[in-house]
């Protein structure tokens, strides 16, 4: 079975096209930005080709969609003959409230849902359904299917996911704890469990996914007992422009003294904070760690704060599991960035781990032991494949839902 993953972002559309007949062949990916402004661009890459570059105007998802899926064809540069090789398309959805626990077939029902999850994810679940419509406009009758981002922290008990706020607003407004990137915890937790050779279900496991965005979580025999994002993905851990966690004081007290709307503060938190704001520099930890290496102050702070903010919730969900089996990071920082790994984990021997310097050193985008043999929590990189989650459950469920 031939299929089509996206991921679509406000002005953005990511891609992997799958065989699943050979177990899960990844035959090409690629990346449309800037959607909605003048000379968008495609960058297409075959699993056995030359990276193809394509600048258009893409006005909007439909179109976008459209140009993909004609690449994907292409003579020269495509991977199928005909879009009619495609037989299930899965979507990304980040927000799908408290209805979802699992991915599921596409219908007018769950189209309801993830446009009434829209105010919860303003900045993602819109152009998610864009894609979903689009899909259905350029390939009517193809099977789509939904993988959320909140569901796999759907196992939370309610004194996990609630807050201390008028009980009413839940009733009312669903106001609680809802998590994110929860395909790429649930994948990597089952991926270390393997490759620890223990079965998950007698692990208790931190997974750490660490890039722009960023969030731990704990698991416990393989189901989320905890997480770091909140009603929103800002809350939580520093990110490269959203704060995390934040006494909510001090946003009043900011939008009075600085006369904000609602709309100034969302751009803040999400727009103007996180280590671009501490460092005033980027929310890039490349140039960060170039610029703390150079001498400056903000941009050594910047990254002092975020490697902090990690140790102080591993630290906090050790206690919520009552021990650790795995410590795991993935993620563009989490599987790359060797030395943000090691400021978290230092100093850490009271709680039984004990960093191994040499194997970290110099380790990006693998699979690999970080810790000391003596260690009593076992450290890993593990790397992610969200789109192969996406894929596997997409063509499970549409073989499923077909017999």
């Amino acid at each position: 079975m031939i299929i089509l993953v996206l991921n679509c972002g406000s002005s953005s559309i990511k891609y992997q096209l799958f065989n699943m007949s050979n177990g899960c062949e990844r035959l090409a990916k690629g990346l449309l930005e800037r959607i909605g402004l003048n000379e968008s661009i495609l960058t297409h890459k075959p699993s056995n080709g030359e990276c193809y570059k394509v600048i258009t105007d893409v006005p909007d998802h439909t179109t976008g969609i459209n140009i993909v899926m004609e690449v994907l064809c292409d003579q020269k540069h495509g991977v199928i003959k005909s879009v009619n090789e495609i037989k299930a398309v899965g979507h990304r959805v980040v927000n799908g409230g408290e209805n979802y626990k699992e991915s599921v077939l596409i219908d007018n029902d769950v189209k309801k849902d993830i446009e009434a999850c829209i105010e919860l994810a303003p900045l993602h679940n819109p152009a998610n359904l864009k894609g979903i419509l689009s899909v259905e406009k350029l390939i009517p009758g193809v099977p789509q299917v939904a993988v959320f981002d909140t569901s796999f922290h759907q196992t939370m008990p309610d004194y996990a996911y609630m807050y201390a706020i008028p009980y009413e607003y839940y009733e009312k407004y669903r106001v609680r704890k809802y998590g994110y990137h929860g395909t790429s915890h649930k994948y990597v937790a089952h991926k270390a469990a393997k490759l620890f050779g223990r079965n998950i279900k007698d692990l208790k496991i931190i997974t750490c996914h660490l890039g722009n965005g960023a969030s731990v979580t704990a698991i416990n025999k393989g189901e989320s007992i905890d997480t770091s994002m909140g009603f929103t993905p800002v809350d939580g851990l520093i990110m490269g422009t959203r704060t995390g966690e934040v006494d909510p004081g001090v946003l009043v007290y900011i939008a009075d003294k600085e006369h904000l709307n609602v709309t100034g503060v969302n751009n803040m938190i999400n727009k103007k904070s996180g280590v671009f704001g501490i460092s005033q520099i980027s929310s890039d930890m490349r140039d960060l760690e170039t610029a703390a290496d150079a001498g400056n102050k903000k941009a050594i702070l910047a990254l002092k704060m975020y490697a902090y903010k990690v140790k102080k919730f591993i630290g906090s969900y050790m206690a919520a599991l009552n021990g650790t089996d795995l410590l795991v990071f993935t993620g563009g920082i989490g599987e790359n960035d060797f030395s943000m790994r090691k400021m978290i984990c230092a100093d850490m021997e009271g709680l039984g781990i004990i960093f191994d310097d040499d194997k970290n050193n110099g380790s990006r985008g693998k699979d690999i032991t970080i810790s000391r043999p003596e260690s009593k929590v076992t450290v890993m990189a593990v790397t992610t494949d969200e789109e192969f989650v996406i894929a596997s459950d997409t063509n499970y469920i549409v073989e499923h839902h077909t017999i």
